[in-house]
Order: structure tokens, then C-alpha cells, then sequence
């Protein structure tokens, strides 16, 4: 994961994955702080800034501002609805992109606005109603799965729905969105693959 990031000139995240993960950076040294000299050279060498972009996506704009991800700074894509219940609300470390008036934000609008800007290596770390989206639109180049030796199972005795990796998006049976193993890594008990989407 801390490689990926630090290959990545932003990583694009739902609003509810940076809920759900209170303290964290999306950068490669939080995730392998040992390593954190080695990705700076490694960034220095693909040319990249010092840390990947925050890109945070929002229909309605609520982004708990206080987090300290935020704080280090963040893109927030939303709508003009939603940049207006941000106004006056973020920290000067932070910009707005606005895609649309109201409604969903129009993803595939919001990757070529942030290409536009020099955003060109993307990684997405979900949540899963994001991952739907790009999906759902074709938007997705490759997909990194972890194969942890640990199995881990819902009851849903807690009166929620916990999401797993894609929501929002009805792939099967009437389409699929295949992928091709690309490479297989193995590090101790755990399998990390890279998948290629193969295109519509």
C-alpha cells in the first residue's frame, strides 16, 4: 500500500472512508514509516510532489473538517450545493472542485477536472459506493487485492450493513467487469495481486 501511494500523484477517497478512519494519512509513510526515506526518493525520482494529493468526493458536502487528514490537506470534489455548506468551513490547506449544481457527483466529469490539474495516477482506496461509481462508468485501470490468512465474517446482529468492496453498482449477471492477473506478490502468509480491468 505504501508503495502504491507513493507512486500515486493523488488518492481519491469517499467522504465515508475518511469517517471511518479517524487519525489516519493517506500517505505512504504513515502506512510504513520505515520506509518513508525510501518513498521520498522514489517520489523525488517519478517526479511527483513530496506527498500524494487528498482527494476527497462529496455530493453534500459534509466533511468532518477536523480530521487531521483534512487538516494536511485535501481536494474536496463536490457539487456547488455542497461547496456552499463548506464556505468559510476548511482549512486554508484545502480547495474545492465543483462538478455539477446538485445531485451525485458526476465521476467521470471529476477524474478529467483533476487530470486537468496534473493529477494523472490515481489510486483509489474506496469506499465502496466510490469503487460502484468507477465501476459502474468503466473508470477503473487496475484493481490491487490483498489475500489476508485471516477470515472474517458479518451477522449483522449490530442492526447495519457493513459495505464490502463495491456498492451501488449492479455488475452481475447482466455485466461483468473482468479483470486479467497482472502480477502476484507474496509477503509471509499474505497474497497481494494486481488485476487489469479489461475495457467495455
Amino acid at each position: 500500500m505504501g508503495l502504491l501511494r507513493a507512486c500515486a500523484d493523488a488518492v481519491l477517497l469517499g467522504v465515508g472512508t475518511l469517517r471511518a478512519t479517524p487519525g489516519h494519512q493517506w500517505t505512504p509513510e504513515h502506512i510504513y514509516p520505515d520506509r518513508a526515506e525510501s518513498f521520498a526518493e522514489l517520489r523525488n525520482d517519478l517526479e511527483r510532489k513530496p506527498r500524494p494529493r487528498l482527494v476527497l468526493v462529496t455530493a453534500s458536502g459534509d466533511v468532518p473538517v477536523s480530521h487531521p487528514a483534512v487538516i494536511s490537506g485535501a481536494t474536496i470534489v463536490t457539487t456547488a450545493a455542497g461547496a456552499r455548506g463548506l464556505a468559510g468551513r476548511l482549512p486554508d490547506s484545502c480547495d474545492v472542485l465543483e462538478v455539477g449544481d446538485s445531485g451525485p457527483v458526476d465521476i467521470r466529469r471529476a477524474l478529467d477536472e483533476l487530470r486537468g490539474l496534473g493529477l494523472g495516477v490515481i489510486l483509489t482506496e474506496g469506499g465502496p459506493h466510490l469503487m460502484g461509481e468507477l465501476a459502474k462508468h468503466g473508470l477503473l485501470d487496475d484493481a490491487f487485492i490483498t489475500i489476508s490468512p485471516v477470515l472474517a465474517g458479518r451477522d449483522g446482529r449490530d442492526g447495519e450493513t457493513r459495505l464490502g468492496m463495491i456498492a451501488g453498482a449492479e455488475l452481475l449477471p447482466g455485466r461483468g467487469v473482468w479483470t486479467e492477473l497482472r502480477s502476484a506478490r507474496r509477503h509471509g502468509d499474505f497474497l497481494f495481486l494486481r488485476y487489469g480491468v479489461k475495457k467495455a
